[in-house]
């Protein structure tokens, strides 16, 4: 994987695609299947070659790039401060855990187990998704600052969907080390606001050739 621009935007918008998940399901209880999927599956990706091998394209993480854009686009006014809070947590949180091998250890121990279970199960069955929440509870939920979602507490209450929020907000954390992989560093959303939104916005204009995970 190179450390270009064009990667870096692609790996940011995982981490944004995952967030916005997390809110779509604390807010209204229901989730994009296609996109938590993409998000879901980078998490079992081996040794990709390019950073479009971890999410099966540039295509699967539109909803990424369209969020990033109107994250860092325009005049500031139509920025959901929400959203922006769970990804800098998630960055944050992925450069804690960077220094902690006992818990990489730990996740990718969980992570052969569940991709075992695989075997099985499909990506979105509950066995799967609870096995992924847990594991994200177990591991980086042990960190400081918790991610603190917000949303309707009679979706936040349903064990269903925090199993689901918890495994999405794993699957953001492994879009976050894939950003520090290819170069990103939290200063250049800031300081490079302009070149990663015209980054955002060429892919997305990209044709759609998918790959295959």
């Amino acid at each position: 994987m190179t450390g270009s621009v064009r990667d870096r935007t692609l790996a940011l918008a995982g981490v944004f695609q995952a967030a916005a998940l997390v809110r779509q399901v604390a807010r209204t209880g229901e989730v994009d299947r296609a996109d938590a999927e993409t998000c879901l599956e980078s998490l079992f990706v081996e040794n990709p070659q390019t950073t479009e091998d971890v999410f099966g394209g540039v295509v699967p993480v539109r909803r990424g790039l369209q969020v990033l854009v109107e994250q860092l686009g325009g005049d500031g006014r139509g920025r959901d401060l929400e959203l922006a809070r769970y990804v800098i947590s998630l960055l944050v949180l992925e450069r804690k855990l960077a220094r902690s091998p006992a818990l990489l250890d730990q996740i990718d121990r969980g992570l052969a187990r569940i991709r075992d279970q695989r075997r099985h199960f499909e990506l979105m069955h509950p066995t799967i998704i609870g096995a992924l929440g847990q594991l994200y509870a177990d591991t980086v939920s042990t960190l400081l600052p918790r991610i603190m979602v917000t949303g309707e507490a009679r979706f936040l209450e349903d064990d269903a969907n925090a199993a689901l929020i918890r495994a999405l907000l794993l699957a953001g954390i492994r879009a976050a080390v894939l950003y520090r992989q290819v170069g990103g560093r939290r200063w250049q959303i800031v300081l490079q606001r302009g070149r990663i939104e015209a980054a955002a916005r060429a892919l997305l204009e990209e044709p759609a050739t998918p790959t295959l995970h």
